[in-house]
């Protein structure tokens, strides 16, 4: 009996949530074990066979004195005729628990409902919390999760360091989860049974099947570990958990290298896509531009090559013979490899006699243009062109030919490397070639550092672009006959180019 309140005593009683951990009885908390025994009623959840694991696993504790509230759900993973369909059943039914306990606890008498695991972690307590917590004094008492027991029944470390750990439902998408396990350095997915060959598909099209693991009952005496490949789909029941421990220190999976060219985007880790943030982490070898290499967090076990600018053959090339002798690498490119960066110069490198076998990728990033029009508005919603302004690898002649050409075809364009130091007189080039095809008044965006910690977005004429005002981390978007530019209610100007164009 609980010595806070005594039923009839006119004041309402207690509510506990009281985490069980993940089996094993003696993974209970002293706190849990104390409220049990100071608990009127106890309360559990349980499919219709009537059989509880969480009042399996506090059975030792229970007295007969104990009035025993047995929350039976309506249904599990079968199908139901209620009008409301799964969702429907199950909200019914937990209106009617929690109105069951609410009885209970409006009687003065104190309410233990136990729960496998944490009781706020992925667990049914949480459906009586939400419909009583706020009528009743309540206290949750923590209890370990099955991923916790699942890392110590492998014996490997789940993450250290600046490592993040993810916690996923094998219900999820197999897309959805394929790119969240690709992203993230340790993994642990739930609720698997007849999940288990979706999160299986998620992790091998992630790249990661190698270095998953199973438990199965962590802790209870029908426990199981494995290699997740091996397990077999039709023995898996809901009680397991598909762990991906720490990178560090982990042994290398591929028996031969690669190299794989990674778009990092425009700025900050908010551009990376998910795969690119999975591979960044994989790689046994980082080559790259320091001020990119730079962008890349520092990981335990990873060898960094930084270089200069200039130098992308020898960078390529360096990468390349690393993957010969067996690294897996990651060459890492500023927006997207395949636009004027790195991904030209490994591809033009692996098709060298040496090289030919040498495996290679491309991972896609958000480019500078389209970074810079998304902040803008909408520039490039119709036809456009990307020139690049520097004359460091193609004859200035070129340059200006295109530039005419697109001008005349009435294209938006992208013009990336419009200066540098030692470039100042371009981009006052390439405005008179457009002014000749454009009216004064056309937009031009300029995007400097977008994403970055001096973003600049700002919208002028052509004919007042002025060439001191860019930089080489600069891209500018010219505007068409049909560029628009309005200024919005709260005072932000937009600019976007119509996707319709006028018949001639």
């Amino acid at each position: 009996m609980s010595e806070q309140q005594t039923p009839g005593s006119g004041e309402p009683g207690r509510l506990y949530g009281v985490g069980l951990g993940p089996g094993d009885p003696s993974l209970m908390t002293l706190r849990a074990v104390e409220v049990i025994a100071e608990a009127d009623v106890i309360a559990y959840h349980s499919a219709r066979h009537g059989r509880s694991i969480a009042r399996s696993i506090a059975e030792r504790h229970l007295r007969p004195d104990h009035i025993e509230e047995p929350l039976v759900y309506p249904v599990t993973t079968e199908a139901t005729d209620h009008p409301g369909g799964y969702r429907g059943a199950m909200e019914e039914f937990y209106a009617a628990a929690a109105a069951r306990l609410a009885a209970h606890l409006e009687a003065g008498r104190t309410v233990a409902v136990l729960a496998e695991g944490d009781p706020l972690f992925y667990g049914s307590y949480m459906h009586m919390h939400k419909r009583l917590a706020d009528r009743f004094p309540t206290e949750v008492v923590p209890g370990v999760t099955s991923i916790s027991a699942a890392a110590a029944r492998l014996g490997t470390p789940l993450v250290e360091g600046e490592e993040v750990l993810t916690i996923l439902p094998g219900t999820l998408p197999e897309e959805e989860l394929a790119a969240r396990l690709a992203a993230t350095d340790s993994a642990a997915v739930l609720k698997l049974g007849r999940t288990f060959p979706t999160v299986r598909r998620a992790l091998e099209r992630s790249g990661r099947l190698a270095d998953a693991h199973y438990v199965e009952r962590a802790t209870m005496s029908a426990e199981r570990t494995a290699p997740l490949a091996e397990v077999d789909p039709e023995t898996v029941p809901y009680f397991s958990v598909a762990v991906l421990p720490s990178r560090v220190d982990a042994a290398p999976q591929a028996e031969r290298g690669e190299v794989v060219v990674v778009g990092l985007g425009p700025a900050g880790p908010l551009w990376l896509t998910p795969e690119a943030r999975g591979e960044l982490a994989a790689a046994e070898d980082l080559v790259g531009y320091t001020t990119y290499l730079d962008r890349v967090p520092v990981r335990p076990g990873q060898r960094r090559h930084a270089s200069d600018n200039k130098v992308e053959a020898e960078r390529a090339e360096f990468a390349l013979e690393l993957a010969r002798r067996g690294r897996r690498v990651a060459v890492v490119s500023s927006g997207d490899p395949g636009v004027f960066a790195m991904a030209t110069a490994v591809l033009e490198a692996a098709c060298q006699d040496l090289y030919r076998d040498v495996p290679v990728r491309v991972l896609p990033g958000m480019t500078a243009a389209h970074a810079a029009a998304a902040r803008a508005g909408a520039p490039l919603g119709h036809d456009y062109a990307v020139v690049s302004l520097s004359d460091r690898l193609k004859p200035w002649e070129v340059i200006a030919e295109r530039l005419a050409a697109a001008a005349a075809a009435d294209l938006v364009l992208a013009l990336y490397n419009p200066g540098s130091r030692s470039r100042t007189w371009q981009v006052g080039k390439a405005r008179e070639l457009l002014l000749a095809h454009r009216s004064p008044d056309t937009p031009v965006v300029l995007g400097r550092d977008v994403g970055g910690p001096e973003e600049s977005v700002r919208v002028v004429r052509l004919a007042d672009l002025d060439p001191a005002q860019v930089d080489m981390r600069t891209i500018l978007l010219v505007g068409s006959s049909q560029t628009r530019t309005e200024r919005r209610g709260d005072g932000t100007r937009i600019v976007w180019t119509p996707r319709r164009y006028p018949e001639r």
